[in-house]
């Protein structure tokens, strides 16, 4: 039995992120069979108890996860090309006013907030932003199956095996995409459930098969639905909530 990194170990047990797992080590908070480890890249076999101490426990506890209503013209992560990231609307005055989420909105709620997936510049509906790495990953880690829907306005017209080809049987960058599912919602609109999230998947996807899309909102992820959240509107996740 080989040894693996605590880090890669505590990410793939689902206590926290890597980058969580590491921040933990140099406090002190990570515990290896009762025994705290401090040094970055520390190995140990995968049979070994890998516990978080109380400091940790509460930093998590402590978390919160932030729904968005993105807008066109936003990009989901660091800004570019002059487009501001949507992480800016997240202020007291853009929170939802029918939030029912017991928390006071402080700056602290902004600090290590991340986008757990994205959403294209153009593209808008419900962008996910959580301070918590147990939700970032069952949301983009590498084996998620997590499902994200959207409602997708087309121009084109589509062949008659063309929409089979949208359920499965289509290749990007190479690689067969996993099975989705797709339908018509009406003559211009089709509905999209995926369990993966390529680089503008659906946009390419719809090419492929002479349909060119004109507006994409997503709408779901999970168990959890964009509902009445306005545009540029935000609001926390709940307890009673889970994806």
């Amino acid at each position: 039995m080989e040894k693996v990194r605590v880090s890669k170990l505590m990410s793939e047990q689902g206590l926290c992120s890597r980058r969580e797992a590491d921040s933990y080590i140099e406090r002190g908070w990570v515990l290896v069979d009762g025994a705290p480890v401090t040094e970055l890249g520390t190995r140990i076999f995968p049979n070994q108890k890998i516990t978080l101490a109380k400091p940790a426990k509460a930093r998590q506890e402590a978390s919160v996860t932030i729904l968005l209503n993105k807008p066109v013209g936003y990009v989901s992560a660091q800004a570019e090309k002059g487009y501001r990231p949507a992480v800016t609307l997240v202020t007291a005055a853009n929170r939802f006013e029918g939030d029912r989420a017991p928390f006071r909105f402080t700056p602290a709620h902004l600090k290590g907030l991340a986008p757990a997936g994205r959403l294209d510049i153009d593209s808008t509906g419900l962008l996910v932003l959580t301070q918590d790495g147990r939700i970032a990953k069952r949301l983009i880690g590498e084996d998620s199956e997590i499902e994200k829907e959207y409602l997708v306005r087309v121009e084109g017209k589509l062949a008659a095996d063309a929409l089979a080809l949208l359920n499965f049987g289509l290749s990007l960058d190479g690689a067969p995409l996993k099975r989705a599912q797709a339908s018509w919602q009406n003559r211009d609109q089709l509905r999209f459930i995926l369990r993966e999230g390529k680089k503008r998947q659906i946009r390419r996807m719809c090419e492929l098969v002479g349909l060119k899309v004109t507006g994409l909102k997503r709408v779901r992820i999970g168990n959890v639905r964009l509902g009445d959240l306005p545009p540029g509107k935000w609001r926390y996740l709940r307890g009673d909530e889970g994806f």
